[in-house]
């Protein structure tokens, strides 16, 4: 049974698995927002569980549905509280988005994500790109003026290079803080993270990786393996973001039999073990934060976390995923 984890060198101790939370924040055909109308007790009920089996934290962001998907956080986990269905209230981590704007709409849209949240702090603030017009510093200090405020406790960043995370850990020691956390893409297909020294970083500054994109679109659960013409229903946005074609399936073949066969014989079910790997393959370093848009999704996240793959069975993955 995996146990809290610190996250980077901070006093925060979150589950190895969080629940990602992007898929809240589209629209449905009639305008109104996926939380506000039949699916309202749908998303409720996948946050009740995963809060209640295992999971203590919930990632989101600004740019999701710009604050949609922070509202419904917010409005959910003030139900739960009024519930009493939780014995302690879940940590928040939202980010920040950069793109075309300046590090003093750090500290202007502060209120709003806490307002819209319903929480006096976010435990973890990260910025979402390397992207903004002004430089890493200036967002460093006004991060960590929140801090000083009591509005964020944790740092963190999102799609930084090894480069960038080594520099903003540094800048924030200046301030004696340091970098809690990366969220990058990170998974059995894409490891890229080990080959370009933002992993071997984050080990030697105990900087905690925080994997999204867990299951590469739905590829790392043996759905598309097994039923391949369910391609045809993928967006095409998504099958770009994940490479979603046929002859991927073809390549990654080796792979999804490997996953099967040690489902078969952990009893657990290829997305469990394609989660359990990231969160146990490197140590403590990497957490990862699953979306689930079903309740069933949520309650095999969970499920995850109930068991330890042996090392042997990690390092065959590892083989057969490097060869990919």
């Amino acid at each position: 049974m995996n146990k809290s984890r610190q996250l980077g060198r901070t006093d925060l101790y979150l589950s190895p698995l969080g629940l990602g939370t992007w898929q809240y924040s589209t629209k449905n055909s009639s305008g109104t927002s996926v939380w506000g109308n039949t699916e309202t007790e749908t998303v409720y009920e996948i946050i009740k569980h995963s809060l209640q089996n295992g999971m203590n934290w919930i990632d989101t962001a600004e740019i999701y549905g710009n604050g949609t998907s922070e509202t419904f956080i917010g409005e959910v986990t003030q139900r739960l509280q009024r519930e009493e269905a939780l014995a302690t209230n879940p940590f928040i981590a939202s980010k920040w988005f950069p793109l075309a704007r300046s590090a003093s709409s750090i500290t202007k849209t502060i209120d709003d994500r806490l307002e819209y949240l319903q929480v006096p702090t976010i435990d973890l603030y990260q910025i979402h790109q390397p992207t903004s017009r002004s430089s890493l510093r200036k967002q460093i200090e006004a991060m960590v003026s929140l801090a000083e405020q009591h509005k964020v406790k944790q740092i963190g960043v999102s799609n930084f290079s090894a480069k960038q995370m080594v520099k903003a850990h540094h800048l924030l020691q200046e301030y004696g803080m340091t970098l809690a956390s990366n969220q990058v893409k990170y998974n059995l297909l894409h490891r890229s993270p080990e080959k370009n020294g933002t992993l071997e970083a984050a080990k030697e500054l105990g900087i905690t990786i925080i994997a999204y994109s867990p299951l590469q679109q739905g590829l790392l659960t043996g759905r598309f393996h097994e039923q391949p013409e369910s391609l045809s229903k993928v967006s095409r946005f998504r099958k770009l973001q994940s490479n979603l074609t046929t002859k991927t399936l073809q390549r990654t073949e080796p792979l999804y039999q490997e996953l099967k066969r040690l489902s078969l014989n952990y009893g657990m079910t290829i997305s469990q073990i394609s989660l359990n790997w990231l969160i146990n393959a490197q140590g403590d370093t990497v957490l990862a934060i699953p979306g689930a848009s079903k309740i069933q999704q949520a309650q095999d996240n969970v499920e995850a976390l109930n068991f330890d793959l042996s090392n042997s069975d990690i390092e065959r993955l590892n083989r057969i995923s490097a060869g990919l």
